[in-house]
C-alpha cells in the first residue's frame, strides 16, 4: 500500500493550492491528500465569501484537527506542511503523528529568536491591529507581492493572489510573535524528541514572510535531539515557492529526500 502524505497550506493560502502536488506526489507512488483546516469552505470562492468560518482558530485547534484526520489513516503518514503549516507538521511529528515530515518556510516555533524587518512588516496586516486577534484577516495584492510574491515577477504575484488567496484567522500569529513570553504557547514544538521520524526544513532564501535565518534558528533548535533533522536551503526563493512556477523543484526535491529516508 503507497505510504500516505498530508498537505498542510499555511496562512492566506487554500487547501486546494497543493493540487499540483498531489498529482506529483500521486505519480510517484504516494498516497497524498490536502485537508483544509477547521471549518474551511472547499473552494477560494466560498472561503472568501465567508471569511467568519475561520476566524478565532488557535495553533492547537489546528493540530488537534489534523491529528484526528491522521489517526483515520490506516498507517503514519508523512506531513508535508508551509508556512504554519510547517509549523503543524513539526508539532504533529513531534508529538508521533507522522511516519517523517517536511516544512517548508515554517513559521516561527517557540525558541527561534530572530525577528527580521521583512517578517514584521509582513505579519502588520494581521499584527497591526490588536483587535485582530479573534478576526479573520485577509490581504491585499501588495501585501501579497510583499510576504509571498517578491522574487517573482509582478505578474505571477498578482495570478497567484487571485488564484489561491483567502482570508486567514490571526491568531495563530499572534500565537507564535508572543510564544518566548508564555509559559504554555502552543507554538511550542517537542523539538527534543528522539523517537520521532525524519525532518526536513525547507528555506527560500529571499523569502519576507519567514526569512531564511528563522528557518536556520528553527533548525539549531532540534540539536538536542538524535532524529535525522535536515535543513535545504532555495537560493532566491520567496513564500511562494510552493505555489509559483518553481514549485516542482520544490516538490523533486522533497520527494528525493524522502528516499534517502526510505519513506516511500
Amino acid at each position: 500500500m503507497p505510504t500516505p502524505v498530508v498537505f498542510i497550506h499555511g496562512l492566506w493560502l487554500h487547501a486546494t493550492s497543493w493540487q499540483p502536488w498531489i498529482e506529483h506526489f500521486t505519480a510517484a507512488g504516494y498516497r497524498p491528500v490536502a485537508p483544509g483546516w477547521p471549518h474551511e469552505a472547499p473552494t477560494v470562492e466560498e472561503a472568501r465569501a465567508n471569511p467568519d468560518a475561520v476566524a478565532d482558530l488557535s495553533i492547537d485547534e489546528i493540530t488537534e484537527h489534523y491529528a484526528k484526520l491522521i489517526g483515520e489513516l490506516d498507517e503514519p503518514p508523512v506531513i508535508i506542511g508551509h508556512s504554519f503549516g510547517g509549523l503543524f507538521a513539526e508539532k504533529l511529528l513531534g508529538l508521533g503523528h507522522g511516519a517523517a515530515a517536511v516544512a517548508i518556510d515554517p513559521a516561527q516555533i517557540k525558541g527561534v529568536l530572530p525577528l527580521p524587518l521583512a517578517q514584521l512588516r509582513s505579519g502588520l496586516p494581521a499584527l497591526g491591529n490588536p483587535a485582530n486577534l479573534h478576526r479573520s484577516v485577509a490581504l491585499t495584492e501588495k501585501e501579497f507581492r510583499y510576504g509571498f510574491g517578491n522574487a517573482v515577477s509582478e505578474e505571477e504575484s498578482a495570478e497567484l493572489y487571485r488564484r489561491w488567496t483567502i482570508p486567514s484567522p490571526a491568531r495563530p500569529l499572534f500565537q507564535a510573535a508572543a510564544a518566548n513570553f508564555v509559559m504554555h504557547a502552543q507554538a511550542a514544538v517537542e523539538t527534543g524528541n528522539n523517537t520521532r521520524g525524519p525532518l526536513l526544513l525547507i528555506s527560500g532564501t529571499a523569502d519576507h514572510t519567514v526569512p531564511d535565518v528563522v528557518t536556520r534558528s528553527t533548525f539549531k533548535q532540534y540539536r538536542d535531539s538524535t532524529a535525522v533533522t535536515e535543513l535545504q536551503q532555495f537560493e532566491g526563493r520567496g513564500h511562494s515557492l510552493t505555489i509559483d512556477n518553481g514549485w516542482q523543484d520544490v516538490a523533486d526535491a522533497v520527494l528525493t529526500w524522502l528516499k534517502t529516508q526510505n519513506v516511500n
